[in-house]
């Protein structure tokens, strides 16, 4: 992927993007498995209020607890095949902090 160059005071000045084709795929995988993991993040914190509130039975509990379980046990799985561990995830968004709260 690149984008036009122009000069500039006789000095050339690049606006390439560089990409290193061995790790594109490594690179998409943990844009993807960090969103995931934020949703995932997420959707355990509305499951425990939920619990919290009363709002469930206990058959409801049992299965959001197996899939919140489940669905971190993948996690883990891709993180490994991919050589990403979960602190890799977690985006530094600068003056806001880590993306992800741990």
């Amino acid at each position: 992927m690149s984008t036009a160059s122009h000069r500039s005071g006789g000095s050339r000045v690049s606006n390439r993007i560089e990409m290193d084709r061995d790790t594109v795929e490594r690179d998409l995988m943990k844009l993807v498995l960090t969103v995931v993991e934020l949703l995932r993040q997420l959707m355990e914190r509305q499951a425990l209020r939920r619990v919290d509130q009363g709002d469930l039975d206990e058959d409801q509990e049992e299965r959001i607890g197996l899939t919140l379980m489940l669905l971190e046990e993948r996690m883990t799985e891709l993180c490994d095949r991919y050589g990403l561990s979960l602190d890799d995830l977690n985006i530094d968004l600068g003056p806001l902090g880590p993306l992800l709260p741990r």
